[in-house]
């Protein structure tokens, strides 16, 4: 009966995700990319680790569909949530205390978050529950806890590379408290050891590319974090978990300065030391949002003591703080599920231009959130790039290169076109650069290309046409063409695999 309410909370946001899901919206620019992992399994990619791409193969190996897309984020959110209500259990809280600390968790950006296939749900789910079994070692010291710990770490190292941020401040954390004799127990180091050996076949993978994550994250700061300000994390930090503003902030505070929590210090520390980290290396503000999970644990069980002091006051606010928690979350429903469609998305944000809620990665407000934009307009370039193919004679179909700009593209093709007779498409854009064709023995007869139409190929072929491009207004591929272009000449086909060689020599430059 414990875990009656964590269950009952988990269940309901795994629920939620698909009832409060508009099927206008498609998948997303990156699940695309991640899906396609599944049919090129390693032990490393130039964007992530491989953990998304192992459960890329059991979603393709079930079909593919929608729900099994949508199951694995979903399946961490409610993994998480239940971790919560049984952190706010094991901090002394009763059920109540558990309904607030799941309910906390729900209302807040972890919503949007939890639906996208992306290697986030579960970064946030490691971080909660290593945060969970540091205060239950703490409790109750048994080795346990700690070998808990270094396999979700370990298996975090192998979803995501912040994974070693949160590392960095959890050290950091255990050597500012007492809990600094963890690092010299046996079970301590035991648990590093596991966390290695997890996150040991990514590394020789790293080792044996030349470090692309280096080459990764030299792009990223250069194209999207030198967007990223202080005060725009700051601001996004209040934004994203503003209706649970009044739980989390006393459960920092808790863990820090209340006397009853002060063996759980190490976690409010974390917090601090995650965050600091993320601030001055200009981490997107999303990147956070592992850390807070805990504190819902923390400041629902430190409000419950503090209204058993006042019975009176205690029999108002119990039925009444739930309450708040849902009426400050519908200013953020809108952008908590993807519910409403594009045109009234466009309406309602003109009223939040100034929360920096329509900022896109390049630093300026859009009529829609990037991810809302980043997932239309695929299924119609999917099946406009199908009829471009479809259009070419029988006898050349498979003499076809497809080449697309970037690798939402290739990806958006290669699902959606997955059962059909078509060549798989490529890209130059991240990990495709692996997964590129070896130069055929016969000539390709026809480039089928996926472009911003910024460059005029006709020049190199004998005819070359514009078969179709995204209509799709709120897109953000709005404009993308199809191209179709017979009898490449070969400076052409020189060109492409020399840009092939360059920009897979870029990523691999540190080898």
């Amino acid at each position: 009966m414990k875990r009656l309410i964590p269950l009952l909370f988990a269940s309901l946001k795994f629920v939620l995700g698909f009832v409060l899901a508009s099927r206008v919206y498609e998948l997303h620019r990156d699940e695309y990319l991640y899906l396609n992992y599944g049919q090129h399994l390693a032990w490393g990619y130039l964007e992530v680790p491989p953990l998304m791409a192992m459960q890329s193969w059991v979603t393709l190996a079930l079909g593919g569909g929608y729900f099994w897309v949508k199951f694995w984020p979903l399946l961490w959110g409610a993994g998480t949530v239940y971790v919560v209500g049984r952190a706010a259990q094991r901090l002394g809280g009763s059920k109540w205390a558990q309904v607030l600390a799941c309910l906390s968790y729900i209302v807040c950006a972890y919503s949007r978050l939890n639906f996208l296939f992306q290697p986030n749900s579960f970064e946030v789910f490691a971080f909660t529950l290593s945060c969970y079994w540091l205060i239950a070692y703490s409790h109750q010291p048994k080795p346990r806890y700690l070998y808990g710990i270094g396999v979700v770490l370990g298996l975090s190292l192998l979803n995501k590379y912040t994974t070693f941020f949160f590392i960095g401040a959890l050290l950091t954390a255990l050597l500012l408290t007492e809990q600094r004799r963890i690092l010299v127990t046996k079970a301590g180091w035991i648990a590093a050891g596991i966390a290695l050996a997890l996150f040991l076949p990514n590394l020789i993978w790293q080792l044996r590319h030349g470090i692309p994550f280096l080459h990764h994250m030299a792009l990223l700061h250069e194209s999207q974090l030198v967007n990223v300000s202080a005060a725009d994390f700051w601001q996004d930090q209040l934004l994203m978990c503003f209706p649970a503003l009044w739980v989390w902030v006393p459960g920092l505070l808790a863990l820090l300065f209340y006397q009853p929590f002060r063996p759980y210090r190490s976690v409010g520390l974390i917090f601090i030391g995650g965050l600091l980290l993320l601030t001055v290396l200009h981490g997107k503000s999303y990147y956070a949002l592992g850390y807070y999970p805990i504190l819902f644990a923390a400041g629902a069980a430190w409000l419950e003591q503090q209204l058993e002091r006042f019975p009176r006051l205690s029999k108002l606010a119990r039925p009444l703080l739930p309450a708040v928690l849902l009426v400050l979350a519908i200013p953020l429903f809108p952008y908590a599920y993807a519910l409403y469609p594009p045109a009234q998305m466009q309406k309602i944000g003109e009223a939040y231009r100034n929360t920096g809620a329509n900022r896109w990665e390049d630093g300026k407000i859009h009529p829609l959130p990037q991810d809302f934009a980043d997932m239309l307009g695929w299924q119609e370039l999917a099946d406009k790039a199908w009829q471009a193919y479809q259009s070419l004679p029988d006898s050349s179909r498979s003499r076809t290169l497809v080449l697309c700009d970037n690798y939402g593209q290739a990806g958006t093709l290669n699902y959606y076109n997955r059962e059909r007779n078509m060549p798989a498409a490529h890209s130059f854009n991240g990990s495709y650069l692996y997964w590129f064709p070896a130069r055929p023995a016969q000539p390709y007869r026809h480039i089928l290309l996926v472009t911003d139409d910024s460059e005029e190929f006709g020049g190199h072929f004998s005819s070359y046409q514009r078969l179709g491009k995204i209509e799709n207004s709120y897109a953000r591929e709005q404009g993308t063409t199809i191209a179709l272009g017979t009898n490449p000449d070969t400076a052409i086909i020189n060109r492409i695999y020399w840009e092939h060689r360059t920009k897979l020599a870029e990523w691999e430059q540190h080898k």
